[in-house]
């Protein structure tokens, strides 16, 4: 599997032969990116291309480090997974990535790997990491709900592109995970998170991505209309009578709203948060442009939309899972939510 390189300039500067040029060089790319999301949000810019933008660009800095310190070795392969492989990376979000491995190329490549993970620790990228071969991504996958989540949003970067397509053929639910058990284990996952926020979503500081109505809810419809139908894509529920034109604008205005607003919370407290505290609330509700006006302090604007989309988001999610209730029922064998 060929790498693909947007940006030269990462290539040849990793090459240099100045380990501190090299940290140092990185770092700044790393922060000047950071500061161009930044403004391009300040200014408007679409909510899904800054998703998108971020992403690419921490695909090049990995691509590029794997090539320096792996090389397209056809024994392994580098993978995005989790909100990385969806390509949903928000300014802190977690850069989930896994190696796969041949078995009997383990300890040969181990260095390189060790080097890898150093050096993308040492610019500040701080990855979530794995290094596994197919039967251990299996095993753990055959027993742990949230691993074949992960695996079903992965995507490869570089390395050997066999390994990645021969892993992703044996996660298909004709052989873990059918449909119903994956379900079942997602609607029992989504109560007891509910729980823990009381089953309200009108926390005075809710979590936008935890709570009732919150991006998880979103991303849980998302996953069973993956395993269900073996696409991403919301518009085919539109396809499939789960939901109505309207309900899908609901559906995508409300989480590029919510997205708006993680991707500001992370700018501002410059990590991954997701708690929408009081002290947060002002300077987003200035970030967002909201500003005083007859209607209402900005603040008070900011957090009605915020009621409003996940109101909506918790009927879309409720309403949805009941739909894939009834059409996941096998005879008379009914789904239990534990």
């Amino acid at each position: 599997m060929a790498c693909h390189y947007p940006n030269l300039q990462i290539t040849m500067d990793l090459q240099q032969t100045d380990p501190s040029h090299r940290l140092a060089h990185f770092r700044e790319l790393i922060k000047a990116h950071s500061e161009a999301l930044a403004t391009q949000f300040k200014t408007g810019t679409d909510i899904t291309e800054l998703l998108i933008k971020k992403t690419e660009f921490v695909d090049e800095i990995l691509i590029a480090c794997w090539q320096e310190f792996i090389d397209n070795n056809e024994d392994a392969s580098l993978v995005a997974v989790g909100g990385y492989g969806r390509m949903e990376m928000h300014p802190g979000s977690d850069i989930d990535i896994l190696i796969l491995v041949q078995p009997d190329a383990r300890e040969r490549l181990q260095k390189g790997f060790v080097d890898f993970f150093t050096f993308l620790w040492d610019i500040g990228l701080k990855p979530g990491q794995s290094v596994r071969t197919q039967d251990e991504c299996l095993q753990i996958a055959k027993e742990d709900i949230t691993v074949i989540t992960n695996l079903m949003e992965s995507r490869p970067l570089c390395g050997s592109h066999a390994l990645f397509e021969q892993l992703t053929l044996e996660i298909q639910p004709s052989k873990i995970w059918p449909t119903a058990d994956f379900f079942a284990a997602k609607a029992s996952e989504q109560k007891a998170r509910h729980a823990k926020y009381n089953d309200t979503a009108y926390n005075l500081e809710p979590n936008i991505k935890e709570g009732p109505g919150g991006l998880r809810d979103i991303q849980t419809i998302a996953w069973v209309t993956q395993r269900h139908f073996s696409t991403r894509s919301f518009e085919e529920l539109v396809r499939r009578g789960y939901l109505i034109d309207s309900e899908f604008e609901e559906l995508m205005q409300s989480q590029h709203f919510l997205w708006r607003i993680r991707f500001a919370l992370h700018t501002h407290t410059g990590r991954c948060e997701d708690r929408l505290l009081f002290d947060y609330q002002k300077p987003l509700a200035d970030a967002l442009g909201y500003r005083d006006n007859a209607t209402g302090i900005a603040v008070e604007q900011m957090m009605q939309q915020y009621y409003k989309a996940i109101m909506k988001l918790e009927r879309l999610n409720e309403m949805l899972l009941q739909l894939f209730r009834e059409a996941l029922l096998d005879g008379d064998k009914q789904i239990e939510i534990i």
